[in-house]
């Protein structure tokens, strides 16, 4: 199997903090092709900017380069976007899915208490990151909820791919926010998405960690100290991470 992880956008903080990030996206070749987690923003949302990326750039040093675009990457890796019949989110913030219009005929994986807080009324400040627009296609959804599985422990829902792939619900940053499980040829790797702060970082304000992402960094950093064999992403890395994943693939 081949897996490619590129960032699908380039976040950076303004001075003084030196924080420099890119959001995870991963291609992972499968028995139905080309699977895509988490898309990053559109071509729209550089052509026609939706009000979070007009502000975003007022807030952080953001490139918005359409270069980035996971279409673009796709096409870079020797894809067509039309390989990609298959798109994982792990939530539906529009730095995750906005580049689902760039797929039209890819079906849409996503838990279903995402979905419904996608297209519900908001219940809390981080539902604004919704934008509608990115569902106006009509993809073709499969909705997912716990029935009893684990994987090391957690809970979790089995992917309909090979290689093995799960689901795992870490909601909190979002009502139905995901990790998703792959298992590769060199062992598992855990993206746990937004769901701990950028690769676990160690000195990150607990507070504001909960406020932003949930309960789960306690248990995340507990099981990442207890399964060093396990390979775990964030859904925002620094941009070292990505130098030469995008070209060569993960080993």
């Amino acid at each position: 199997m081949k897996m490619y992880c590129f960032n699908g956008f380039t976040c950076d903080a303004r001075p003084p903090s030196k924080l420099k990030t890119g959001l995870v996206c991963t291609l992972v070749e499968t028995d139905q092709g080309p699977v895509l987690i988490d898309t990053g923003p559109g071509l729209e949302d550089y052509a026609d900017p939706h009000w979070m990326l007009k502000l975003y750039p007022r807030l952080f040093i953001t490139p918005m380069d359409p270069r980035e675009t996971a279409i673009q990457q796709v096409r870079r890796l020797g894809y067509r976007p039309e390989d990609v019949r298959h798109i994982i989110l792990t939530h539906m913030h529009f730095d995750h899915c906005g580049g689902l219009p760039d797929f039209p005929h890819a079906a849409v994986h996503v838990h279903r208490r995402e979905y419904a807080a996608f297209t519900g009324r908001a219940r809390h400040w981080t539902e604004l990151a919704y934008v509608r627009r990115h569902l106006a296609h009509k993809p073709w959804l499969n909705l997912y909820e716990e029935a009893g599985d684990q994987w090391f422990g957690f809970a979790a829902i089995r992917l309909p791919f090979e290689p093995e792939m799960w689901l795992v619900p870490l909601f909190g940053h979002s009502r139905g926010h995901c990790g998703v499980a792959i298992r590769t040829e060199s062992g598992w790797l855990f993206h746990v998405a937004d769901a701990a702060p950028i690769e676990f970082t160690a000195d990150a304000s607990e507070l504001l960690v909960r406020m932003m992402l949930g309960l789960h960094t306690p248990r995340l950093r507990a099981f990442k100290e207890a399964h060093p064999e396990i390979r775990m992403t964030t859904g925002h890395m620094w941009l070292d991470f990505f130098e030469g994943r995008g070209a060569a693939g993960i080993p």
